[in-house]
């Protein structure tokens, strides 16, 4: 079979009102949503008229939900683990009501000094949330990202090595890699592309981090498009932009900002559409 990438994006990224963020992605092709949060909730706050309320306009616009970006992990090791086990039952709850298997998560806040400390206490609890994982049917994708645990491409690979379960994948962020200084593709791609099932889309600057649309940064995504499709990837290209706002927690876009994430996105994709199915 050809190579399938799906477009996905956070919508939240948008606008706070989940059919703003519908209407914008539908209207520039969009099909599939990585769901973080509307209404100023992150979607693990969701009370049941929320989710039922989501489920409605995503069926009105014809909108897959492509994963759960959840904040599993973003937090402190100090925290106790039924802290993040109970997020991950949420996550799980949210997984099932929105028709996904994917649940990104993290891999804890840790001082700059302190990853040979908090490395046993890291892997011990992740893979406590594979085992849930694996039995409530949900792969967890560790998305890399600066300050955590799992910033740069040799403790994320000896993450997944260590846990070693089929529960546990890698989200591939090339701008987070960047904004660590590490080469997305020379320094990162060969120890993690065997573990990658789900990307990211984003792109950084050396010089400062700041973000840019895919392509005009340090990111190298045109090497990690050519990459994906060598590999025959089937899977989501997930816009994240931070094109407005780049925060600990997330990052804002606007509409504009997500529009021309998109279409430099697609930019970047034409070299590719004989090849490859673009959905």
């Amino acid at each position: 079979m050809p190579t399938r990438l799906c477009l996905s994006a956070f919508g939240d990224e948008i606008d706070a009102d989940l059919a703003t963020q519908l209407d914008v992605l539908v209207s520039e092709g969009v099909q599939h949503l990585e769901i973080r949060g509307a209404w100023g909730k992150n979607i693990l706050e969701f009370d049941g008229g929320e989710i039922n309320r989501a489920q409605a306009l995503l069926k009105e616009r014809g909108v897959k939900v492509s994963a759960i970006g959840s904040p599993i992990g973003k937090s402190q090791l100090g925290q106790p683990p039924a802290f993040e086990l109970e997020r991950l039952e949420r996550a799980i709850a949210a997984a099932e009501a929105f028709d996904t298997q994917l649940i990104r998560i993290f891999s804890f806040f840790v001082g700059e000094n302190d990853h040979d400390r908090a490395r046993p206490d890291v892997f011990e609890r992740i893979a406590r949330w594979t085992e849930r994982a694996v039995a409530a049917g949900v792969t967890l994708v560790h998305e890399n990202e600066k300050e955590i645990y799992g910033d740069i491409p040799q403790r994320c690979q000896e993450l997944l090595e260590a846990v070693n379960s089929p529960a546990l994948r890698n989200a591939f962020d090339p701008a987070n890699y960047v904004q660590v200084g590490v080469q997305p593709m020379a320094q990162a791609w060969p120890l993690l592309a065997d573990y990658t099932t789900h990307v990211h889309i984003k792109d950084a600057v050396f010089a400062d981090g700041s973000v840019r649309p895919a392509g005009e940064g340090d990111g190298a995504l045109p090497a990690l498009l050519q990459a994906l499709v060598d590999r025959r990837y089937d899977g989501f290209l997930t816009l994240e932009p931070h094109l407005k706002i780049a925060g600990r927690f997330g990052g804002t876009s606007g509409e504009a900002g997500m529009r021309l994430a998109i279409r430099a996105l697609r930019k970047l994709l034409e070299p590719f559409r004989e090849q490859v199915i673009i959905q």
